[in-house]
């Protein structure tokens, strides 16, 4: 067993799985307090390096492409200390921070595992039901649907559609970029329907905009990837898919028309009239809004 405690977390290699947890000093972001302990297999792994740095050194794993829906999800946009693949090592400590590593890249060569991207994913992310409360409202995913939830500051475009509900079957891709702070960021869920939609995330009823706290906002990366983790591979995608240039979707299957149900289409039809008619909306924007809630119902 090749083991390095550090005050981020901790590595333990026990020759086929890279088990990582992150550490509970109050420095360790809440990110990777909430994602937990990840067990990498080691067929899941393209390298690992100990890069030095002016105090400390950084111990960094690269997986194979296509491994992990986390890295999937996400797109390479976590930051640095959020991203639980990154170890900050003390300097006394870089001596077995760089036994670690060589006893990953010995066991690389002797198992002969491929660098070429992965055909599966290889890490199964967040377990569900995952539930995570943003800026803009809270998004909840159990398996098989997604659920978006307003707040009360979000637009009133959004509000006027109701919440959100999604199932697996419809989407195509998840889209996340992270709050930084200086800019907003976003968490989209692309389905057959939407994927030609343009409207920005404040007024796109399929995405959260994330603007509040960076640091309670960068959890819906949770949700991103327990969503993708469900998701056809992308090794089985048509670029089609890829790229969000899909065929035309199949209709969205009807609820039953009752009295009940056309009362609350019609409450939100006449909220969104109201939202055009004050200036709210653009004409592009009131039509795709009215599409989205006709089908809905």
């Amino acid at each position: 067993m090749a083991e390095l405690i550090q005050r981020d977390g901790t590595w333990a290699f026990d020759g086929s799985t890279i088990r990582i947890t992150p550490g509970l000093h109050r420095s360790v972001p809440l990110f990777r307090q909430t994602y937990g302990e990840v067990a990498v297999p080691l067929e899941a792994v393209a390298g690992v390096v100990l890069e030095p740095e002016r105090r400390r050194g950084r111990l960094r794993l690269r997986l194979r492409e296509g491994a992990d829906p986390l890295l999937q999800a996400t797109g390479g946009r976590l930051p640095d200390a959020a991203d639980p693949y990154r170890l900050s090592v003390e300097v006394d400590r870089t001596g077995v921070a760089e036994y670690v590593a060589e006893e990953i890249r010995r066991a690389l060569l002797l198992d002969r595992i491929p660098k070429e991207p992965a055909k599966a994913y290889l890490l199964p992310g967040p377990p569900v039901p995952v539930s995570v409360r943003s800026s803009d409202g809270t998004v909840s995913f159990d398996g098989s649907q997604v659920r978006i939830d307003w707040s009360d500051t979000s637009e009133r475009v959004k509000r006027a559609t109701g919440p959100r509900i999604i199932n697996l079957g419809d989407l195509v891709r998840v889209e996340w970029l992270p709050n930084s702070g200086h800019e907003d960021g976003f968490l989209r869920f692309v389905t057959r329907e939407t994927v030609f939609s343009k409207l920005p995330p404040e007024k796109d009823p399929y995405a959260l905009d994330l603007w509040g706290s960076t640091r309670r906002d960068l959890l819906t990366a949770l949700v991103a990837t327990a969503v993708t983790a469900r998701l056809p591979h992308p090794s089985s995608r048509t670029p089609e898919e890829s790229d969000g240039h899909g065929h035309a979707s199949l209709p969205a299957p009807a609820l039953p028309a009752t009295a009940d149900h056309h009362d609350v289409l019609l409450r939100r039809l006449r909220e969104l009239g109201r939202l055009h008619r004050d200036g709210v909306l653009t004409d592009e924007e009131f039509a795709r809004t009215k599409a989205v809630v006709l089908r809905g119902f």
